[in-house]
């Protein structure tokens, strides 16, 4: 994490390290989200999406935010087409995200792109970006910490937490997450096949 974190200027642990201007982007954003958009059916996608760029979100072709995920800060986050973030899965944006083509977020899963500088007095938020690749998939409830590189085609285990960057097509679970296997994509007309290690 260290070559991409930003540590953020805090007098002390209890003030925020975002401009005032900044908090009441933020507090509208939340507001207009429950007000417009965590009621709508899941079809509303194209809805949400409006949403989402008149925030700032990047959004490239068509993919899906499901009406109960969560976005912190949406011009912090990029979606590329047919990318998914499911059931209250958690784009925790203090930093940048960016989501690839096809990649799934599945449900409750967590991206995190902020910490604390636990060894300063103010406790300074640390962020650092998240990158998910094309095709990759995050299972529900897994935990993504800051500053995390998940490659093309990789599985992300449910309930797993991801340490460290994870390499194209590997399988990966656990606390923290280790390889268990390789995913190997076929096209239409074969069996895909799950190498276990």
């Amino acid at each position: 994490m260290a070559a991409n974190q930003l540590i953020h200027n805090q007098s002390d642990p209890y003030s925020s390290p975002w401009s005032r201007k900044h908090r009441v982007k933020l507090l509208l954003w939340e507001y207009m989200w429950f007000l417009f958009c965590s009621w709508t059916p899941k079809p509303a996608n194209r809805w949400r999406l409006l949403w989402l760029k008149l925030f700032g979100a990047t959004i490239y072709g068509t993919p899906f935010v499901h009406q109960r995920a969560r976005i912190q800060i949406p011009w912090h986050l990029t979606l590329h087409d047919h990318a998914c973030l499911g059931d209250r899965a958690n784009a925790y944006s203090l930093g940048k995200i960016e989501i690839q083509e096809h990649a799934t977020v599945a449900q409750e899963a967590y991206l995190c792109t902020g910490t604390h500088a636990f060894n300063r007095e103010a406790m300074n938020l640390i962020t650092a970006p998240i990158y998910v690749g094309a095709h990759a998939f995050i299972g529900a409830r897994a935990f993504i910490m800051p500053g995390i590189t998940i490659n093309e085609y990789a599985i992300i285990g449910a309930n797993s937490v991801v340490t460290k960057d994870v390499t194209s097509s590997s399988i990966v679970a656990g606390n923290p997450a280790h390889p268990i296997g390789s995913r190997n994509i076929k096209n239409n007309h074969e069996s895909s096949i799950i190498t276990r290690s």
